[in-house]
């Protein structure tokens, strides 16, 4: 991409995994472990855990299991998920990212839990955001867009005046439903038509204007 596009906002909404944060390696291996367990092709499921909570995933992929037993899984993996932190990293640019959004309306929007937030943020490297919007704060996984209209809500902005930056088609379609723009971090998220894609944050510049107006300048 050699030309730049900008766009305006008045708050931002960050997903953690694979937007802010590279936790492939640690996600892989969890739900590998999980595909064996239940006999399924692991390739398969990989393509369907972005985004959403465990326990959803496991529902899209075996509609017919006990959702209890979905549960009991979804914790036993957050804690191993937890504990691993091994190739947790930032994604490209994501250091320099969030120290320009310091001061500036932002919010953490993630599909993980409090202690998984907080582990694979502070393996990257990365400040968290004030104000944090987590699996113990919604009743919905994406793609329901209720974990956006939260953060919009913490944040005091109306839907439309938020911009996303998400990697998942579950996030991706939880942002459009929410009323928002999104900006799609990632080559998974070309597939997904967001408003605008980028490989990495590198291509990502912020900027703070006049009245509150956030300006978001893409590609470049």
């Amino acid at each position: 991409m050699t030309a730049t596009t900008t766009l305006t906002a008045r708050a931002l909404l960050l997903d953690m995994d694979s937007t802010i944060v590279n936790s492939e390696a640690v996600v892989e291996r969890c739900w590998r472990r999980w595909a064996a367990e239940q006999g399924l092709d692991a390739d398969e499921v990989l393509k369907v855990v972005h985004g959403r909570q465990g326990w959803a995933t496991m529902a899209a992929l075996l509609p017919d299991r006990p959702m209890e037993l979905n549960l009991a899984d979804n914790r036993r993996m957050l804690a191993q998920e937890t504990s691993d932190v091994d190739g947790v990293v930032p994604v490209p640019g994501a250091p320099a990212f969030m120290a320009s959004l310091a001061g500036l309306p932002h919010a953490l929007v993630t599909s993980a839990d409090i202690p998984l937030s907080d582990a694979r943020m502070g393996a990257a490297g990365l400040p968290m955001p004030a104000v944090r919007i987590t699996a113990e704060s919604v009743s919905a996984s994406k793609p329901d867009p209720e974990g956006f209209l939260k953060g919009a809500a913490e944040l005091g902005f109306a839907p439309e005046d938020c911009l996303v930056f998400e990697d998942s088609e579950a996030g991706i379609e939880a942002g459009r439903a929410a009323g928002m723009r999104v900006i799609g971090i990632g080559e998974r998220a070309a597939a997904f038509a967001p408003t605008a894609q980028v490989p990495d944050l590198t291509r990502v510049r912020v900027e703070a204007g006049p009245d509150g107006v956030i300006a978001v300048h893409i590609g470049g």
